[in-house]
């Protein structure tokens, strides 16, 4: 009602405007146009005031669009009749005006329903596309397809839907992780926990003919305890984004020496050679800590999977202004099928071999991770032997074609870890 009245004042001020400018009217006629304009104007008023209140009652849209543009046409039409009276027609003449009317306000009626009916049926689909999401079929879509509010209303509920099933799906994904995770921890425990359980009762039991080498099996599943804990940690905060680098310019030579050599009594022990192959490679930003531990994941992976007696390759390079690092061996490679889940946690490429010849499945998981963060790519070789790349962004050292920047002092925002699901497991 607050805003009918004002309208309908300023419609009847337009109206008077036009008169006096087109008419010039007389005062008598002047008199009677006001009038009619007044009294036209307040029937208009109180039916738009009944129209407000009472079309929300109306069980459907289509007749609120029918009345409206039925109460609109009457309202013309009452206007003309008025009009017409009052200029003194015959009967004869008013007979036609007001039939003219009637054929207009049926003509508009006709208008309003073939306007109202495929709304109404849009607003019908929208509503049962609503209750079918409310149900749980998030494949429901509307299939509407208006430039208006309606089509507006229906792109954004296809759109939420879509949301809604993409991460229902993403949830479904992440349970299954979760269960897979949950089944591959009870089952790399179950082994050296058993062994130790043994070990312990043959020691209680007086029955062990050598305690020392139970205590030393004992040390060793220990060991392997630990660092499945450690490394379940480090991927834990990877995931959640809360295990931050200190940045600092870090040559990979360095590093990958570092490497190569405290992974070398591991190979002794299987045979096996660690070379380091160090060609020209430009300065990193990262954590060396991070990045010595990528390095001895890839080494410790290569030297478990290649024959004994063979040779492990660490060779650095650079392609453009990156860092290349490849760590090679002579083993059977990756098996095809394996490859696109190689990055995740727990995955081996035989799930029927142990802890001891396939290790935990993390190792890689948590070398993408530590890539991820420091902006850098991830992949592995193509070809029959193992092996596995990754590049870093690279940095100019001093002297050497431009100056080399201060290293911050804090985590790199950079170097935030971005989500396992999200890089590719292929070079591409």
């Amino acid at each position: 009602m607050r805003l009918i009245v004002p309208a309908a004042a300023v419609v009847v001020g337009l109206a008077l405007l036009v008169s006096e400018a087109t008419m010039r009217p007389s005062t008598a006629d002047r008199v009677e146009l006001y009038g009619l304009f007044a009294g036209v104007s307040l029937v208009t008023t109180i039916a738009g005031w009944w129209l407000v209140r009472s079309h929300r009652r109306l069980r459907s849209l289509r007749w609120t669009i029918v009345v409206v543009g039925s109460s609109a046409v009457v309202v013309a039409g009452v206007m003309v009749a008025a009009s017409a009276t009052a200029m003194f027609l015959s009967v004869h003449d008013l007979r036609l005006v007001l039939a003219s009317l009637t054929f207009g306000v049926g003509l508009g009626v006709l208008l309003a329903a073939a306007v109202a009916g495929p709304l109404t049926d849009d607003l019908r689909r929208l509503a049962e596309t609503a209750g079918r999401v409310a149900e749980g079929d998030l494949d429901a879509r509307t299939a509407i397809d208006r430039a208006d509010e309606v089509g507006m209303l229906a792109r954004s509920l296809d759109a939420m839907v879509a949301r809604l099933g993409a991460l229902q799906a993403e949830r479904e994904r992440g349970d299954a992780a979760r269960r897979q995770l949950l089944a591959s921890i009870s089952h790399d425990l179950r082994t050296p926990l058993g062994t130790m359980q043994a070990a312990v009762e043959a020691l209680q039991d007086g029955i062990a003919q050598d305690p020392d080498r139970y205590l030393r099996s004992m040390a060793g599943d220990l060991d392997l305890l630990r660092r499945m804990v450690d490394d379940l940690f480090v991927l834990a905060r990877l995931e959640a984004g809360e295990l931050e680098f200190e940045a600092m310019l870090v040559d990979l030579a360095e590093v990958a020496d570092s490497a190569v050599e405290s992974m070398t009594p591991v190979a002794t022990r299987k045979d096996v050679i660690v070379a380091l192959e160090a060609g020209s490679c430009p300065d990193v930003l990262g954590d060396p800590h991070a990045l010595a531990r990528v390095l001895r994941n890839l080494i410790d992976n290569a030297i478990r999977h290649t024959p004994s007696g063979s040779e492990v390759r660490v060779r650095l390079g650079a392609t453009a202004d990156r860092a290349l690092v490849e760590v090679c061996d002579d083993g059977p490679g990756f098996p095809q099928p394996f490859r696109s889940r190689a990055f995740e946690a727990f995955s081996r490429a035989d799930e029927a071999r142990g802890r001891d010849g396939g290790g935990s499945g993390l190792g890689l998981a948590i070398a993408r991770g530590i890539v991820d963060a420091h902006n850098g790519t991830i992949w592995i070789e193509d070809g029959n032997h193992g092996g596995v790349a990754f590049e870093l962004p690279g940095r100019p050292r001093p002297g050497r074609g431009g100056q080399s920047p201060d290293p911050p002092t804090q985590p790199s925002a950079a170097m935030q870890y971005r989500s396992l699901s999200s890089s590719d497991t292929s070079r591409g």
